[in-house]
């Protein structure tokens, strides 16, 4: 006799929502260090005038407030978003 799977998912909708916040939060974590490096790395080449420097200084820290709210919203911390990617080790 063969044990078969149930013919139906039993999923928790509070559970559903939290994990796709938390894959695309970690989506969006990871997009963020890429913009901040990439920023970075302009501001030391000297490709941005003050006033770039600062909107764009600005806009960062922005993101990473509103990261930061919706992660609280759905009760995540930023060890969350670092997914465990097996052989290759963690994403963020």
């Amino acid at each position: 006799m063969r044990d078969a799977l149930p013919t139906r998912l039993e999923t928790d909708a509070d559970t559903v929502e939290r994990d796709l916040m938390k894959l695309v939060l970690t989506i969006i974590e990871l997009l963020r260090q890429l913009m901040e490096r990439q920023a970075l790395r302009r501001v030391e080449e000297g490709g941005l005038t003050e006033a770039q420097e600062e909107r764009l200084g600005l806009t960062l820290m922005l993101l990473e407030e509103r990261l930061t709210e919706l992660r609280d919203r759905y009760g995540l911390s930023a060890a969350d978003l670092n997914l465990d990617l097996g052989p290759l080790g963690t994403l963020l």
